[in-house]
């Protein structure tokens, strides 16, 4: 049997390179040129883009009833273990965010004053408020007057309504 040189090596080696860049090429070439392939880029970065903003900020997408779901449960369960620990204020505030996607605040209130001690339930009555204050707060720094002088034959219907009603429009993007 002949021993393998350096030479044998490094032909081989650059064969099964090129190889497999040619195979990478060709696959690549092969799942642009399908048609949906652009459709299915789009739908994938929308979908990344939803998750990273809601894992950025915590907060569930609105629009998925589950992954609210999943939030409310998560905070929740981490209020309790929180309080039963003996940490109120951290569990206070995971309880205020359940309530705050809770889709019955009112009955959801009834059962916490019916389980915690009145202390951490007040504590919670008390953490609303600023956060209602804090929402109002920043709302009435953003709100803006519309007025408009003259409406012309081109605006869309809503415009038109908003200008002769002389609504109040808050401005949430500035």
């Amino acid at each position: 049997m002949s021993p393998i040189n350096k030479t044998t090596v490094g032909i081989a080696a650059g064969v099964a390179s090129t190889l497999f860049i040619g195979y990478c090429i060709y696959f690549d070439n092969k799942r642009r040129a399908d048609p949906e392939y652009k459709k299915k880029l789009r739908e994938r970065r929308r979908h990344n883009c939803k998750n990273e903003n809601a894992t950025r900020n915590g907060i569930p997408n609105f629009n998925d009833q589950e992954a609210i779901e999943r939030y409310f449960m998560q905070e929740i369960h981490m209020g309790e273990s929180l309080i039963a620990r003996g940490e109120l204020e951290n569990g206070v505030r995971h309880l205020v965010n359940a309530i705050l996607v809770c889709g019955q605040p009112g009955r959801l209130l009834e059962m916490l004053q019916a389980s915690l001690p009145a202390q951490v339930f007040a504590m919670l009555i008390l953490k609303m408020q600023e956060v209602g204050n804090r929402v109002n707060t920043e709302l009435n720094d953003k709100s803006k007057i519309v007025t408009v002088k003259s409406i012309g034959s081109n605006e869309n219907s809503d415009d038109i309504n908003r200008a002769q009603a002389g609504v109040l429009i808050d401005d949430l993007e500035s």
